[in-house]
């Protein structure tokens, strides 16, 4: 039976699909995106003091963050059992003033519960998650997402990317829902603008 990505993955596909962890977006090149963010936010002098993690996978990327901008609050969630327990029995929160929270859930579920508060987090980061999210589900998380935090950083594979990977890594993602840059542009815009 094939798993729904939007509530997480069980230990089979984290075994499989991040054989060579060290190869992914996020993982191999963790330090790069960080080393993007940080530039980027200090070319304008924006502060970022909160971060939220919307799926935090296996924790690189999520501890390379905190590393570098020891934020007073860090929150994470991530709905796949197998790399919470992995995350949690690590420590990647070095700074104990952090107020720190890893949270078992999905996207869709944590927009559900936060819909009616207001931005709590400067920058919010969503890597290779949208993609196992249906359409009903975006729309319905991104008006969330927007009020919800002042930046989103987000990547996802398009379908021309998946196809990449295909032909380049041997990699198909058989949970990836495929979508044009042109339909996640359409479905972002009324809700974020594109730096």
């Amino acid at each position: 039976m094939k798993e729904l990505g939007a509530k997480g993955f069980s230990k089979d596909y984290w075994d499989v699909n991040y054989e060579d962890a060290d190869d992914m977006d996020g993982i191999g090149n963790a330090k790069e995106h960080v080393g993007y963010i940080k530039y980027l936010f200090g070319m304008e002098y924006i502060d970022i003091s909160s971060i939220i993690d919307l799926g935090f996978g296996l924790g690189h990327f999520f501890e390379a963050l905190l590393d570098e901008f020891k934020p007073y609050k860090a929150h994470g969630i991530e709905p796949s059992e197998h790399a919470y327990n992995i995350v949690k029995k690590r420590d990647i929160n070095k700074i104990p003033s952090t107020k720190f929270k890893l949270e078992k859930t999905d996207l869709v579920s944590w927009c559900e519960r936060n819909k009616d508060k207001k931005k709590s987090f400067d920058l919010a980061v969503c890597t290779s998650v949208f993609q196992y999210l249906t359409d009903e589900e975006l729309e319905y998380c991104l008006p969330i997402l927007a009020n919800r935090a002042k930046y989103l950083y987000l990547t996802v594979p398009t379908d021309k990317e998946l196809d990449r990977q295909i032909e380049d890594l041997e990699f198909k993602d058989e949970y990836a829902i495929r979508r044009s840059r042109t339909k996640y542009q359409k479905m972002l815009k009324p809700h974020f603008t594109f730096i």
